[in-house]
């Protein structure tokens, strides 16, 4: 589903590269654990495989076509759900339409948006009150929660999240976990996750490691 081939990636000179000629297949049907040190370069590499950046040598493939053909903007609205860090939500919207406005954006195929919308919140603890609620009257980790379930609700093919389980507690990290696996194995997703957790990462169907300027495959 998605290739990266011979990916080279540097931010000031190419004398100090970040990876060294890369080539990764990532494959639907799976949930991915990217781990590394700070720095190591995980969230870079996301930014790639994700559109927000090109590399400086070497190509990203989506079902064999580059990304580049495809076009960045094209690529992100339509083959890629992400899941940042700082969560991105529209700070003057409430949880639900928050969901709904990505929903709208991607197109989705869905009937009954806003009932498929509050079940997937009430999932990871978001109640329908909650979701009314301006996103920015909920906590760091709500917020997180909607962020997450902003991205699983969209019929992206290909899920990447950035420490998606960095501000929640562990009982809501194995949920949000199981929520990214049943993605992958029942929907035929492709979803990567970057973390420092190898807890999280050990939940994942495949991991890789990012040091030394190369991925190397520890499960």
């Amino acid at each position: 589903m998605l290739e990266v081939k011979d990916v080279n990636y540097w931010y000031q000179s190419k004398n100090d590269v970040l990876y060294d000629d890369i080539n990764l297949t990532f494959d639907s049907g799976k949930l991915y654990g990217i781990l590394g040190s700070s720095g190591s370069g995980k969230t870079t590499f996301l930014s790639l495989i994700a559109g927000l950046d090109v590399p400086k040598k070497g190509d990203i493939l989506y079902d064999g076509k580059s990304m580049k053909k495809i076009g960045l903007t094209a690529y992100r609205n339509k083959y890629v759900s992400i899941v940042f860090q700082s969560y991105n939500l529209l700070p003057y919207m409430s949880a639900v339409d928050n969901i709904l406005a990505a929903l709208e954006i991607t197109n989705s195929q869905r009937k009954d948006r806003k009932t498929y919308a509050l079940e997937m919140l009430a999932r990871v603890g978001i109640t329908e009150d909650m979701a009314k609620k301006n996103v920015q009257h909920l906590s760091g980790g709500q917020q997180q929660r909607v962020a997450i379930v902003r991205a699983m609700c969209c019929d992206a093919q290909l899920v990447v999240a950035d420490e998606p389980t960095g501000n929640l507690d562990e009982q809501n990290s194995q949920e949000i976990i199981k929520l990214f696996a049943e993605l992958a194995h029942e929907q035929q997703k492709c979803v990567i996750v970057i973390t420092h957790e190898r807890d999280i990462a050990n939940a994942c169907d495949v991991v890789l490691e990012l040091k030394n300027k190369k991925f190397n495959t520890i499960k």
